[in-house]
């Protein structure tokens, strides 16, 4: 349990988890403690899935105050484990902030998280990076970082890693921290609830879990990713950002043009290629190193070791100096060594049949792509984009490249990709 949040002795026995769930159907406010009773049993099982999406449906019904939003995440972190960085010792620490950042999601390719992280690392901040892998999409920032090395770390693990670099990034499913988030998503999912405060509440609850102080997050926002609207991008931020003030943290938010994928490769293997092209300065895809720049400028700033305004050169000047490169080859090492990422069985490569104006290059349909060519479970599967929106194309004209390791799962995206023909 975590500290701060205290819970008084034999006070949860006398509460019932499902007459709070009917109490919130009343139009009553939830609570810590009631809140605390309710995820524990949903995690130990004694709690059904089905008791869960009783209760994720009332909330969606009901809506959630901030101050209920504030007592959810704090229940989800209070039933789980809590990494503290202070035994780090002054000689690390020195009064700095522990430095986090959380994307929202639904970008293909969107892979910024371990070029931020080598950058913050390389200039002092600790950055102790947990991440999720894929549940909707071709691939994870966990599972585009176990092509490059273990991810899989436990808590005693991760703690020598920080300790050695000062960042790390690892898998947070290896962990005990904020354990309801994965029986709450996991239902949320199949039920297609999309609730806004659940969703607050998950973000932060596995910052607070991993310490973290100071938090970039960013909320791509297009028609065709989690975040459709910029109402909805709106509604978020004010959320997080009242929650965030609520239980104390520093958060800087940012809303993202989500409208196009980031990068050439959607898919683990071919997303961990366009990373290290990033971090070597070989031909990096521009939009990726630019997006990453900006969002370690912000977090330099947000850390104090850069002043306002000046965040971005010295991101700038980290990588293009090659810190940046040796301090995630120094990562990769302590987390179990660096692998180099490996190339699919099978390609094929979709030509244009006719000249014209990119004029939109949909995150969903690229997603699916690559999901049905074996991405995420196929680590080296997944689709590689030769195309720009603003691009002009010629007939014959390589569009995109699909890249498998099954045959079958080749032919199937080959059909699918015809339905990028028909609306080109």
């Amino acid at each position: 349990m975590n500290p701060n949040f205290p819970i008084t002795p034999g006070s949860l026995s006398a509460l019932n988890s499902m007459d709070l769930i009917k109490s919130k159907m009343d139009g009553h406010e939830l609570k810590l403690i009631g809140l605390e009773k309710l995820l524990s049993e949903i995690v130990s099982g004694e709690l059904t899935p089905e008791h869960t999406a009783c209760f994720l449906t009332t909330c969606r019904l009901m809506g959630l105050s901030t101050h209920e939003v504030g007592a959810l995440t704090r229940a989800m972190v209070n039933i789980g484990d809590c990494l503290n960085w202070d035994s780090l010792g002054a000689e690390k620490i020195m009064d700095k902030p522990i430095m986090d950042k959380h994307c929202v999601g639904g970008v293909p390719g969107n892979r910024t998280t371990p070029i931020v992280v080598s950058i913050v690392a390389a200039n002092g901040l600790i950055i102790p990076k947990t991440s999720s892998r894929a549940i909707t999409s071709p691939s994870g920032t966990a599972d585009t970082m176990e092509v490059l090395t273990r991810v899989d770390l436990n808590m005693a693990e991760m703690r020598r890693v920080v300790e050695l670099e000062g960042g790390c990034i690892v898998w947070g499913g290896a962990m005990t921290i904020s354990p309801a988030d994965r029986f709450l998503i996991q239902v949320e999912k199949k039920l297609g609830l999309g609730i806004l405060g659940q969703m607050v509440a998950s973000i932060l609850s596995k910052k607070i879990g991993a310490g973290a102080s100071h938090i970039l997050i960013d909320i791509p926002v297009g028609p065709a990713i989690k975040i459709n609207s910029e109402l909805k991008a709106h509604k978020l931020s004010r959320l997080l950002k009242s929650v965030g003030d609520l239980i104390g943290l520093q958060l800087l938010i940012l809303e993202s043009d989500g409208t196009r994928p980031i990068g050439r490769g959607i898919g683990p293997a071919l997303e961990a290629r366009d990373v290290l092209s990033v971090l070597n300065n070989k031909n990096p895809p521009e939009d990726l190193k630019n997006k990453a720049l900006d969002l370690a400028g912000k977090l330099l700033e947000l850390g104090g070791v850069s002043q306002k305004g000046q965040g971005l050169d010295l991101a700038k000047k980290t990588l293009e100096t090659g810190l940046a490169w040796k301090k995630f080859e120094k990562i990769c090492e302590a987390q179990g060594g660096l692998n180099l990422p490996k190339s699919a069985l099978y390609t094929h490569t979709v030509f244009s049949d006719q000249s014209k104006k990119i004029q939109n290059i949909d995150c969903s349909f690229f997603s699916q792509l690559a999901k049905l060519a074996g991405a995420p479970n196929d680590k080296e599967a997944g689709v590689d984009l030769h195309i720009s929106i603003g691009d002009w194309v010629q007939k014959e004209q390589p569009l995109f490249t699909l890249h498998a390791n099954s045959k079958e799962f080749l032919e199937i995206a080959k059909q699918y990709s015809q339905n990028f023909l028909k609306i080109f």
